[in-house]
């Protein structure tokens, strides 16, 4: 691809700041470089149409781990460890909702819940006995008292067959993360952030006064410093980070009538998770059924997947409620063996803020302030 001069010199020239992907990380670093050094010339590129990993993709879950999930992470890491990823976690959804505003994110907080089966009996029986312990923690970060709590009346409210038991989290609420990328686009273009999409990053290298960046299009980009917030992908780039990338599959109903579900649901420990969009029911997961297909950075779908989720709205979500499928899509995550994220120089002049482990929503906005953070040291 050819440039004119002019295009040249009025998009490339003198850069300040190259941020790689333009999801809610890469987005949040450059809304945190402009507000606190408007001079800065900040560029943001990403390689599709849309964000390619998931920012836009996600089921839209404004939650920040369920009782199960909590008890599970704290049977690895220490206490310290694990309820300081939650307060991150708080804190990033805390930020996303001021920057952005409830109204714009389509915020609700009608609450989410975590669904037993018979034979998770001993799970929720562990989780039940521990909510006095979670929920002490949880106000220490939240402000808020019992934000767990059992909910067992609700299962007949909801339709639901083959649940057992039913614990709520208060504090949970869903958004919907296609209005939250473009107002987060929308918001940084004001500031003057240039946002090319289509553009994709081949290589970074270093040089004695910043970075040169090789693209697909044959553009030379030259920067001061570059962030590299791909998250799932981001190995493509810096292949010895510790970043796995994770896919997930997802369909939503065409509307339906009366529909009781209001929510967000964590199902089978978190590996299937469900909420309404309106009166749609929004399906996800199944990573679970082939973890080895599922970890791949190519978006697609399977039919292995599509059908257990189609199977188990019939069979547990909307039992007795005639449903049609009206789309199907995929993300890609960024997972690790450990769920902490990685913000981190890796040279001197390029960093990275990525792994999210499937907590986009609620972390990216903070994890992008501190990619930003730590770009800043090195201009």
């Amino acid at each position: 691809m050819q440039l004119s001069f002019w295009e040249r010199d009025a998009y490339f020239g003198k850069l300040d700041i190259l941020i790689i992907g333009s999801g809610i990380v890469g987005l949040n670093a450059a809304l945190h470089l402009k507000t606190n050094q408007p001079q800065l010339k900040v560029m943001v590129v990403e390689r599709g149409l849309l964000p390619t990993g998931g920012s836009s993709k996600n089921a839209g879950f404004a939650c920040f781990g369920s009782p199960s999930e909590l008890l599970e992470d704290l049977a690895y890491h220490s206490e310290e460890a694990v309820f300081g990823l939650v307060e991150r976690r708080w804190r990033g959804l805390q930020r996303l909702r001021q920057n952005l505003g409830d109204a714009v994110l389509d915020y609700h907080r009608w609450g989410g819940y975590e669904l037993f089966e018979a034979q998770q009996e001993p799970l929720y029986a562990e989780c039940l006995a521990q909510l006095p312990y979670l929920n002490k923690q949880l106000q220490s970060i939240t402000g808020e008292p019992a934000v767990y709590r059992a909910a067992d009346h609700k299962i007949d409210t909801f339709g639901f067959k083959q649940v057992h038991h039913l614990l709520e989290s208060t504090a949970e609420g869903q958004l919907d993360t296609g209005k939250m990328i473009l107002a987060l686009t929308q918001k940084v273009q004001q500031l003057g952030v240039l946002v090319l999409n289509g553009l994709e990053v081949l290589a970074l290298h270093e040089e004695n006064q910043g970075i040169s960046a090789t693209t697909r299009q044959g553009i030379p980009i030259q920067a001061r410093a570059a962030l590299v917030a791909t998250n799932g992908f981001a190995q493509q780039l810096l292949p010895a980070l510790s970043v796995v990338p994770a896919r997930a599959q997802v369909l939503v109903t065409k509307p339906i009538p009366s529909l009781q579900i209001k929510g967000t649901f964590h199902y089978d420990k978190g590996f299937y998770y469900f909420r309404n969009i309106g009166n749609r029911v929004l399906f996800g997961g199944g990573r679970n059924l082939d973890f080895a297909a599922e970890t791949t950075p190519e978006l697609g779908l399977t039919p292995l997947v599509q059908q257990k989720l189609e199977e188990l709205l019939r069979t547990v979500i909307l039992p007795d409620t005639p449903f049609e499928v009206e789309h199907r899509w995929s993300g890609i995550m960024g997972m690790g063996r450990e769920k902490t994220t990685i913000v981190q120089q890796v040279s001197e002049h390029i960093s990275c803020a990525v792994r999210l482990s499937g907590m986009g929503v609620a972390i990216g906005s903070l994890v992008g302030e501190e990619g930003a953070a730590l770009i800043l040291q090195q201009l």
